[in-house]
């Protein structure tokens, strides 16, 4: 759909306001995007983890329509195709992982797992399990507390997955997501001189050398798209493919673009919502990759940061998306545009991935893996 923005009217405007009316955000329903409204629109997207920019776009708008429900005021249950989504769906799992059942992740949307998580807490407490969440079952998960302590459950589970994994690199599935690149999205793009640098090219320069390093190191790596222009995919289309490939880790590459040249640095997404759950697996990747990059770079750190995009949402794996530099900032420009600088980026994620499979008793400085070991160690081996 086109982005709905300020200066807009009409029904769509409408609609959109009285869910923002609804939510508390705004006062007075009406068709007109005005400066209010966009403030509204932009308190919602910093509440929900989305990208801040006051436009309601296919992700901004499938978060406000979720969010018109209220846990109570439907009966939830497994809807196949088309799954039940909204704000009332992601209360249920989160309450569900509070009291240690696995609802897997919170991304409102009522799948299978959700409802096995019901129907495992409906058995326990003698109600029929068969894995819709109506008035008796929301009683019953009202009434009782956590029975989970030691950690939040999803940590432990996700923490224990890994520690099974194993620390090889070798076997171990991947994929690389080069952001934008479909029909005519490149991104940012900032003429220099008589060169033209894009994102879409540089991100793709990036995976494809992160792709040789991490098969090297004895990965199966696979790239969301090629150099060339492709049909536009979305978050959701690409956490489908590697939900498809069976990944173990996904990691998108993305610069960034701002009006002020003075704005440069890098950073790291994971997985989270504002009520403080998250991929506690894909915080501490995109803990490593920030810490790494910076380390080994140079570069600002502009931290870590928990947001509900598609990409992270909708993976059923580790997931994280990095932000490498501002292409308009003269500063960060001048590195991306270098071979041997993106070559410094690639060796930084390549200590990252490993890292992921150190268990935290284990784990060694930022900075201090030679990543040409691990394709040594991987000779000997061979």
């Amino acid at each position: 759909m086109r982005s709905i923005r300020r200066g807009d009217s009409g029904p769509a405007v409408a609609e959109i306001r009285s869910i923002l009316v609804g939510l508390d955000l705004l006062t007075t329903p009406s068709d007109k995007f005005d400066d209010e409204m966009d403030m509204a629109v932009r308190a919602f997207q910093q509440g929900r983890g989305l990208g801040v920019d006051g436009l309601v776009g296919d992700e901004t708008w499938g978060a406000l329509d979720a969010a018109r429900w209220r846990l109570g005021a439907r009966t939830l249950f497994h809807s196949v195709p088309d799954a039940l989504v909204g704000e009332d769906v992601r209360t249920l799992q989160e309450r569900l992982l509070e009291m240690g059942y696995d609802a897997g992740r919170t991304d409102s949307i009522y799948g299978a797992r959700t409802a096995r998580a019901v129907a495992q807490f409906q058995r326990e407490v003698g109600l029929t399990p068969d894995g819709s969440c109506g008035p008796q079952t929301l009683k019953a998960l009202r009434r009782l507390g956590r029975k989970v302590v030691g950690g939040r459950p999803q940590w432990l589970r996700e923490a224990e997955a890994f520690r099974q994994a194993g620390t090889n690199l070798v076997g171990k599935t991947i994929v690389i997501d080069p952001g934008h690149g479909g029909g005519n999205d490149t991104g940012v793009v900032v003429p220099d001189g008589p060169l033209r640098w894009s994102e879409a090219d540089l991100v793709f320069d990036l995976a494809a050398r992160l792709e040789g390093r991490l098969a090297a190191a004895g990965m199966r790596v696979h790239l969301t798209r090629g150099p060339q222009p492709t049909e536009p995919m979305s978050g959701a289309d690409r956490a489908a493919l590697a939900n498809s490939l069976g990944a173990d880790l996904l990691i998108s590459l993305h610069l960034d673009g701002h009006d002020n040249e003075a704005a440069d640095g890098v950073a790291t997404y994971h997985y989270g919502t504002g009520s403080g759950l998250s991929s506690t697996v894909g915080e501490r990747l995109a803990n490593l990759v920030q810490r790494e990059i910076v380390v080994r770079t140079g570069m600002r750190d502009c931290h870590i940061h928990a947001k509900t995009w598609e990409l992270l949402r909708l993976t059923r794996m580790p997931a994280v998306r990095v932000d490498l530099g501002y292409l308009t900032s003269p500063a960060d420009r001048d590195r991306l545009v270098n071979p041997l600088f993106r070559e410094q980026i690639v060796e930084a994620i390549l200590a990252a991935v490993q890292r992921m499979y150190f268990p935290v008793e284990r784990d060694v400085p930022t900075g201090s893996i030679d990543v040409r070991q691990l394709r040594m160690a991987l000779a000997n081996r061979a």
